[in-house]
Parts: C-alpha cells; sequence; structure tokens
C-alpha cells in the first residue's frame, strides 16, 4: 500500500464519518463511489469494504450523540437492524451474482432516484 492509497483511504473515511454523522449516510452514498473512482475498484469490491466498515461500530459514537439529544428511537433502530442483517445477507448473495455493469447501472438508478425525491418531494406523513 503506497502512502497516497493511505491518504486518499484517509479522506475517504473521514467525508464518509463526516456524512454519517452529518446525514445519516457514509457507506453507499460516500464510500462506494470514492473506492470506485479514487481507487479504481471494482462495484463489487467497494460495496464488500464498505459493508467491511461497518462490521465495527463505527457510527456508535455519532449515535450516541444523537441518543444525549432524544434524536434516537433505539426500538426501531433494533427493528431496523434486526431486518438488516436478513436484507444485507440476501441483498449480498443477489449482488454477487450481477455483472459488475449491471450492479452499477443499479447503483446509478437507486442514488438518482433517492436524489429526485428528496429535492422535489415532501416526506410522507408519520404513521
Amino acid at each position: 500500500m503506497t502512502i497516497n492509497e493511505i491518504i486518499i483511504l484517509a479522506s475517504i473515511g473521514l467525508a464518509a464519518g463526516a456524512f454519517s454523522g452529518m446525514f445519516g449516510i457514509g457507506g453507499g452514498m460516500i464510500m462506494v463511489p470514492a473506492l470506485v473512482f479514487f481507487l479504481a475498484m471494482s462495484q463489487h469490491s467497494a460495496q464488500g469494504t464498505s459493508l467491511g466498515v461497518l462490521v465495527i461500530p463505527v457510527a456508535a459514537i455519532a449515535a450516541w450523540n444523537y441518543h444525549k439529544e432524544g434524536e434516537l428511537n433505539i426500538k426501531f433502530a433494533a427493528i431496523i437492524a434486526l431486518s438488516f442483517v436478513v436484507g444485507g445477507y440476501f441483498g449480498s448473495k443477489l449482488s454477487l451474482g450481477l455483472s459488475e455493469l449491471m450492479l452499477k447501472r443499479m447503483f446509478g438508478i437507486l442514488m438518482l432516484v433517492m436524489a429526485i425525491r428528496l429535492i422535489f418531494f415532501s416526506k410522507a406523513t408519520p404513521v
């Protein structure tokens, strides 16, 4: 590993951490595209590496800050976390069966749809 790679990786980590703390995003929106564009990783490798980062509780400090301010719904988080494990397993199996081109296109469409929804549409009404 070169010093340039270390600097790029540290920069990706800092940006993903900052965006995660600010917006609740980091892996998919920051790390995956950055690893593909700046380090020429395949889409599959970038996604796997992003998930590898999540194995360690990197967001614990940020989540604690939100919890202290009363902005963390622990019950909702627990249900999502349990479901996330199941979805992550099946999603990774599906992803690894797709070509890199198809995976990149699907990822790009997802990001585009989410951006359009956030910019032009109001949020859903609470249940």
